[in-house]
């Protein structure tokens, strides 16, 4: 009688890596473009470029930014609870990218099992 044994395999598959970059870019863009319109309804002048709009001192509302969270859900194949978004807003979209980011990369680890 013939044993065959089985290989172990060349490689093990690992969790793909958090996109930072694309999930930072997205939501930087549409942070923006939402201080800009309510700028412009303000009738607030915003600086030229888009680094400085984004350390901008602007009011940005929780329920508007829990609205755009959609924007990076196809980036990461999971829906984000509203509960990443602090309750009160954010003072800059600079402030709303450091405490979003983090909060959605440890939610998108827990529930993939990325790394």
């Amino acid at each position: 009688m013939t044993t065959a044994t089985l290989a172990p395999p060349t490689s093990t598959p690992t969790a793909a890596p958090f996109p930072l970059a694309a999930v930072a870019k997205d939501l930087r863009s549409e942070l923006i473009e939402v201080v800009k319109g309510e700028a412009s309804i303000k009738g607030v002048a915003l600086p030229p470029t888009l680094a400085a709009i984004g350390s901008t001192s602007f009011q940005i509302d929780s329920l508007v930014v829990v609205s755009i969270l959609c924007i990076v859900e196809p980036i990461l194949g999971v829906e984000l609870p509203d509960s990443v978004v602090r309750t009160g807003g954010y003072g800059s979209v600079d402030q709303a990218l450091a405490h979003l980011l983090p909060k959605i990369e440890a939610y998108w680890k827990k529930h993939t099992g990325g790394k």
